[in-house]
C-alpha cells in the first residue's frame, strides 16, 4: 500500500469512528457580551468573521437569553440546569448582597458558591466517559468549590475571581492564577490552552468549557487593534469605542482558533459547539469617559431584566444535526444548556438530576417547541443601576415585576423589542394573569424576596458600606 493510500484509509477510519462516537462538546461563554456585539446580529462596527462563520454553519437562536442579568447566577444555571432563584445564587459573587443599607428594600443574601451537592453538567458528562475541562473564568466559589471539585478533570485559571485586573501578562497575575509569556494577552493564553486540550483529547469524547474573561472590564485591547478601530469609528454609530472593539476581535480570533483546532484534530464533524454570553452588554458604564457599547434597539443592559440585560447572542453548530445558516425564534435560556448537552451526549434519562431547563435538541433538529413560561429573578440593586425585579416571558408577552413598589410593566416583544410601550395599564387582565403565574413560580422555587426596609433614606439610598444597624438580610 502506498503512503497516500495508507493515509487516505487512516483518515476514512478516523472519520467513520467519529460518526459513531458520542459528540464532543465545546461551550464558549463570553463575559458581558451584548446581543448586538456580533456581525450576524447587525453590528456594523465590530468585526466578528469567525463568530459569523459559526452562525453561517450552525443555528442562530434569535431569542437566546441568559438566566440572569449578571454573571455568577447564569454560570450556576449553565452548570446545573436550575433556576438561580432555586439555587439562591442570584448575585455576582463578592458582589451585591448588602452593599446598600438605606434602599427601599433589603436585598436578600445570596450564596457565595455553587453547592457541592448540585450535579453539574461536567459531572454528568464525565460519568459518560467524557474528558472535561474548564479553562477560564469560573466565579462560582473559591477553595473547595472550584471546577476541580465540580466535575472537571482539567481546571485552569478558574477560581472565585470575577474579572482580571489586566489582560496582559504578567500583570494579570494579581487576580488570575495562570502563567504566560511576557506581554501575552489573556484571551490568547486561554485559547492556546483550549487548543492544547483539543489536540490531546482527540481520541476520546471531551467537554471543553471555555469561559473567557473578555469582554468584561478592564476594557483593554491590543494597541494595534485599538488603533485600527479608532480610525474607523463614526460618532453616528452608538457602537464606536475602539478599545472594546479590539477586545471583541481578540475573542473572535479565539473562536477561529478553536474551530481550526477541531478541524486539525479531525473532530470538527463530530463536535457540538455552543457559543453564548453570561449576560447582556454593559451600557451603564463609561470607561475612560466613554460609553463602552450599545445594545440598541434593546433596552438598557447588564444588571437589568430588560432585554438588553438578558438577551444574548446564542449559536449552536452541530454538523449533520443543525441546518447551516438556520435561525430559530424559539426562546432558549442558559438554564436549558445542561439538559440540551446531556441529551446530545446520550446521558440516560434515569441518570439525569432534577433540572428546571428543558432540552432544545428538538429545535436543533428543526422541530418547533411548545410555548412555555420563561422566568428571571434578580432581587438585588445592581452596580449598573438595576432595581430588584423578577420577570417572565410567555410567547411574545413579557412581564416585569419590580419589588420596591410591586409595580408591573408589560411588553409585546414581537412589536416592541425595545420595550418602549408599557401595556400593563392597557391589558390589565393579561398583566394580572401573568403576575399570578410569576408569583406562583417565585413561591415554588423558594425564591428570596426583598423585604421592606424600615431604614429607607432617599438621601443615603446608595451609600456603600454603612453599618446596617438592626436591619439584617436573611
Amino acid at each position: 500500500m502506498t503512503r497516500r493510500a495508507f493515509l487516505a484509509t487512516a483518515a476514512a477510519t478516523v472519520a467513520a469512528a467519529q460518526k459513531t462516537r458520542r459528540p464532543n462538546i465545546v461551550l464558549i461563554l463570553i463575559d458581558d457580551y451584548g446581543w448586538r456585539d456580533t456581525g450576524f446580529n447587525g453590528s456594523r462596527f465590530y468585526e466578528t468573521p469567525h463568530i459569523d462563520r459559526l452562525a453561517r454553519e450552525g443555528m442562530v437562536f434569535t431569542d437566546g437569553y441568559s438566566a440572569s442579568p449578571v454573571c455568577s447566577p447564569t454560570r450556576a444555571a449553565i452548570m446545573t440546569g436550575k433556576f438561580p432563584a432555586r439555587l439562591h445564587l442570584t448575585s455576582h459573587l463578592q458582589g451585591a448582597s448588602n452593599r446598600y443599607h438605606h434602599t427601599k428594600v433589603i436585598q436578600p443574601s445570596a450564596r457565595l458558591a455553587l453547592p457541592l451537592e448540585e450535579v453539574t453538567i461536567a459531572e454528568m458528562l464525565r460519568d459518560q466517559g467524557y474528558r472535561t475541562a474548564c479553562i477560564g473564568k469560573w466565579h462560582l466559589g473559591t477553595q473547595g468549590f472550584l471546577p476541580s471539585d465540580q466535575g472537571f478533570d482539567v481546571s485552569l485559571a478558574g477560581d472565585e475571581a470575577g474579572s482580571t485586573n489586566n489582560f496582559f501578562y504578567p500583570a494579570w497575575l494579581k487576580k488570575v492564577t495562570l502563567e504566560g509569556k511576557p506581554g501575552e494577552y489573556l484571551t490568547d493564553r486561554l485559547t492556546t490552552l483550549a487548543v492544547d486540550f483539543i489536540e490531546s483529547n482527540r481520541e476520546r469524547p471531551f467537554f471543553l468549557y471555555l469561559p473567557h474573561f473578555a469582554v468584561h472590564t478592564p476594557i483593554e485591547g491590543k494597541p494595534e487593534k485599538v488603533k485600527k478601530y479608532d480610525a474607523k469609528a463614526r460618532a453616528e454609530d452608538p457602537q464606536n469605542y475602539g478599545e472594546y472593539a479590539a477586545m471583541i476581535e481578540s475573542v473572535d480570533e479565539s473562536v477561529g482558533r478553536v474551530l481550526a483546532a477541531l478541524e486539525k484534530a479531525g473532530v470538527a464533524e463530530n463536535t457540538l459547539v455552543l457559543f453564548s454570553a453570561d449576560n447582556g452588554g454593559v451600557t451603564s458604564l463609561e470607561w475612560k469617559g466613554r460609553p463602552v457599547t450599545s445594545n440598541l434597539p434593546l433596552r438598557l443592559g447588564k444588571g437589568h431584566v430588560y432585554e438588553g440585560g438578558i438577551r444574548v447572542p446564542t449559536v449552536v453548530r452541530w454538523p449533520r444535526v443543525t441546518k447551516p445558516g438556520s435561525r430559530s425564534a424559539e426562546p432558549v435560556v442558559s438554564y436549558d444548556y445542561a439538559a440540551t448537552l446531556a441529551e446530545a451526549a446520550g446521558v440516560p434519562r434515569e441518570k439525569l438530576p432534577r433540572m428546571d431547563g428543558r432540552s432544545f435538541v428538538g429545535a436543533l433538529r428543526g422541530r418547533a417547541g411548545k410555548v412555555r413560561d420563561l422566568f428571571w429573578h434578580y432581587p438585588h440593586y445592581s452596580p449598573q443601576k438595576g432595581r430588584p425585579a423578577a420577570a417572565m416571558r410567555n410567547g411574545d408577552d413579557k412581564l416585569i415585576l419590580f419589588f420596591e413598589e410591586g409595580r408591573m410593566e408589560l411588553y409585546d416583544l414581537k412589536n416592541d423589542i425595545g420595550e418602549t410601550k408599557d401595556l400593563a395599564g392597557v391589558e390589565v387582565a393579561k398583566a394580572a394573569a401573568m403576575r399570578k403565574r410569576l408569583e406562583a413560580w417565585l413561591r415554588e422555587t423558594g425564591a428570596q424576596i426583598p423585604a421592606k426596609n424600615p431604614q429607607y433614606d432617599p438621601a443615603r439610598e446608595f451609600a456603600v458600606g454603612e453599618p446596617m444597624g438592626p436591619v439584617t438580610a436573611k
